[in-house]
């Protein structure tokens, strides 16, 4: 026989590192690595464990997970209610929250106190969580049966009967803990949370009016308006949605009122108005629900037909609202409520209040539901001088400047120049907005160059006819001297900032920066791709969105437009889009790409328009989507790059002729600075060497510049409200 070797020991710690391997003694080793993890999540969110721990123990040793609390002659010792204070049963208010008066309302606690206290803990602390759930669940059931006991007085039914009725659970606490944690979140997550809280306590309230329900509403009433301050959150509040969260909204809401109406006709409860049993017909239900998505759908492309719709009805349903309210008052009055039959008023009244708040939100969110039928699209499409497609001819035809693409936005005016039959050197558009009685033509008028003194002169000849200012905001510096030419006035405003492709490669020391955020890249597997956005996944295009309304959702003034496109404009798909992406496929970043046409249908060089990035992300990823971007377009033959100039900055200190209106824009631009930081903006793009092009304000005479400057800003901000700019003003 031949002798082998035993074989060697194995180590138990590499082999098995928990030290739960089959053997003797495994079973001990397993329940200490379990009580090891236990004490870690403990010690990770103690408010939550403490918490769950209390609710399933009370729930097990008083049978709330299986049975109803009504059922127990002990109940008014421990849920809390008008009886159980009259009693003198004190102490209820700190018994109630650990018991369900219902095994649904039991188990719905102690998973909301799991999920939602777990995810407040960790974005609060575990003292914050602590105070404000003990201290919101407590002062709300304690105000909710004062209030109820009060209107009870009235002969309130509703009122009465939650007079005898008793309380319990945690979810008033858990509602205020998730309503304070939403004010640390960002844009737009921290309004959707909040939306959430509001429609779900708001719903419980006129649907079903429990006595919880009317806790639940006294919670978040503190609980929201004081997010900030209890949580400790500083930075500037929450500006107004953007476009698409306007929209989301709006649809949301419509599908949910949908959602309701289904629920009453199949599930009726008694809530604070009665029965919502009524006499609809399941016809009536459909036609209705059908509606409402229909509405719902035209709502989230921002369709403007949908828009007023959407403010027919909700105005119909406030206005048959108050006449109900006003003919039960006048029957209260005069005691002849046996005389008066209403009925589905529970169910028509509480509808009647979701569509007023959503009339409130269409109103707020008008300017995103601007978009035409697709009627009016096809006439504006057969007549060219209406439309975009006007301005995309003429550039495709005479090129144009820097930012002459933003023309095709559709938010602008038209002017055609000349007519049809033309020559082929002849015809081309002034792309303007009238704002505040001022016609603001944005960039050169897109014609050929010794068609500009023509162009300037009919559109002045069209503003004077309609009682406008006229003048051209960003011009060139060419245009500006022919507008000089012909007794226009010209002041510089801003400046372009130029990147020379041609040649154009990273080294030295001035690129250090750049080089850096190569590198950094490279080590996060991020990589650059230069796509049209409009052909990319959903879940591409998805976390784009998210991107952009997170940035926007976090300035203290509305989203600007005019000059600053967005997501939408970056769909076009004549528009370039670079994207930063990890191996995972998650968006780091994003750039968007404007063509600047040559004659003759030549793409000569890019703009870049959006440019924002991930809060988490690594900071130098624009640096990194910027660089790779003239990487890209250099190779593909582009003469140069256009990092665009922010609107209110310059390189300099001093322009030469520096008069009001240059003082004013410079003022302008100290006090947005916290607000968008275009200086800053500024002060980035001179990392990558550029030159720069001044770009010029045409304007008649001195006359006009302060109507002028309430018209660039309006064109800016078109959505501002009066204490936007109050805000504005103070710094």
């Amino acid at each position: 026989m031949t002798a082998t070797a035993p074989p060697e020991p194995t180590d138990p710690v590499e082999q098995d590192p928990d030290g739960i391997a089959e053997g003797e003694g495994a079973p001990d080793r397993r329940l200490q690595v379990v009580r090891e993890r236990a004490a870690g999540i403990a010690r990770w969110r103690p408010v939550t464990t403490v918490t769950a721990l209390l609710l399933l123990v009370t729930g097990i040793a008083t049978g709330a997970f299986w049975s109803p609390l009504a059922d127990r002659a002990w109940g008014s010792w421990v849920a809390t209610g008008v009886p159980a204070l009259a009693a003198g049963h004190w102490w209820t208010p700190l018994t109630a929250p650990l018991t369900g008066t219902h095994p649904v309302a039991a188990v719905l606690g102690l998973v909301l106190a799991v999920a939602g206290v777990g995810w407040a803990e960790g974005r609060l602390g575990s003292v914050r969580t602590a105070a404000v759930l003990v201290a919101a669940q407590v002062a709300a059931l304690l105000a909710a049966v004062g209030l109820v006991a009060l209107l009870a007085a009235t002969g309130w039914a509703w009122a009465v009967a939650l007079a005898g009725a008793l309380t319990g659970g945690v979810t008033t606490g858990v509602l205020a803990v998730l309503a304070v944690g939403s004010a640390t979140l960002a844009a737009p997550w921290r309004l959707r949370l909040r939306l959430v809280l509001v429609g779900v306590v708001a719903v419980g309230l006129l649907f079903l009016g429990h006595l919880a329900d009317v806790a639940h509403v006294l919670a978040l009433a503190v609980a929201l308006p004081l997010g900030r301050r209890i949580a400790g959150t500083g930075g500037t509040p929450a500006g107004r949605p953007g476009r698409r969260e306007f929209r989301l909204v709006a649809a949301a809401g419509l599908v949910v009122i949908a959602v309701i109406r289904v629920l009453t006709l199949v599930v009726p409860v008694v809530g604070p108005l009665g029965d919502t049993a009524s006499d609809s017909t399941a016809t009536e239900t459909i036609v209705s629900v059908v509606i409402s998505l229909l509405l719902a759908e035209g709502l989230r492309r921002g369709r403007r037909i949908a828009w007023v719709a959407g403010l027919v009805l909700g105005a119909f349903y406030l206005l048959l609202a108050v006449v109900v309210v006003a003919v039960v008052v006048y029957a209260q009055l005069t005691d002849q409520m046996d005389q008066v039959e209403l009925v589905g008023l529970a169910v028509f009244v509480p509808n009647a209040v979701l569509w007023s708040g959503l009339l409130v939100w269409l109103v707020a969110g008008r300017h995103a539901f601007a978009v035409p039928s697709r009627r009016r699209l096809r006439r504006r499409g057969a007549a060219a001088a209406s439309g975009p497609d006007a301005a995309r001819e003429a550039l495709h035809r005479f090129g144009g400047s820097t930012i002459s693409w933003m023309t095709t936005w559709p938010e602008n005016r038209y002017l055609v120049h000349g007519a049809e039959g033309v020559r082929d050197d002849q015809g081309g558009v002034t792309a303007y907005r009238v704002h505040a009685g001022v016609a603001v033509a944005l960039g050169d008028p897109i014609v050929a160059p010794d068609q500009r003194t023509a162009a300037l002169e009919e559109f002045r000849a069209l503003a004077e006819r309609s009682g406008w200012v006229p003048c051209l905001f960003s011009t060139t510096e060419a245009l500006a001297d022919a507008a000089r030419a012909d007794g226009w006035r010209a002041l510089q405003v801003a400046e372009d900032t130029l990147v020379d492709l041609e040649g154009l490669e990273f080294k030295g020391k001035p690129w250090q920066n750049v080089r850096s955020a190569f590198n950094r890249a490279g080590k996060a597997g991020i990589e650059h791709r230069m796509v049209h956005l409009g052909e990319e996944p959903r879940a591409i295009v998805a976390q784009v969105r998210a991107i952009s309304e997170e940035w926007v959702g976090d300035k203290g003034l509305p989203e600007m437009g005019f000059t600053l496109g967005g997501v939408e404009e970056a769909l076009d798909p004549e528009v370039r889009t670079g994207l930063a992406v990890d191996t995972e496929g998650t968006v780091h970043g994003v750039t968007s790409w404007l063509p600047v046409y040559g004659p003759d249908d030549v793409v000569v060089g890019w703009t870049l328009d959006v440019m924002r990035r991930r809060q988490e992300g690594f900071r130098a990823v624009v640096e990194y989507l910027i660089a790779s971007a003239a990487l890209t377009f250099q190779a593909e033959g582009a003469r140069f790059l256009s990092l665009s100039g922010a609107p209110l900055a310059r390189a300099g200190d001093e322009v030469e002729g520096e008069h009001v209106l240059d003082r004013v824009l410079d003022r302008m631009g100290e006090l947005m600075e916290p607000y968008y930081g275009f200086r800053s903006l500024h002060t980035f793009k001179a990392k990558f060497q550029p030159r720069y092009s001044p770009m010029f304000l045409v304007y008649r005479d001195e006359a006009d510049l302060p109507r002028v400057g309430v018209g660039i800003g309006r064109a800016y901000l078109p959505d501002a409200r009066v204490r936007d700019l109050v805000a504005l003003v103070r710094g």
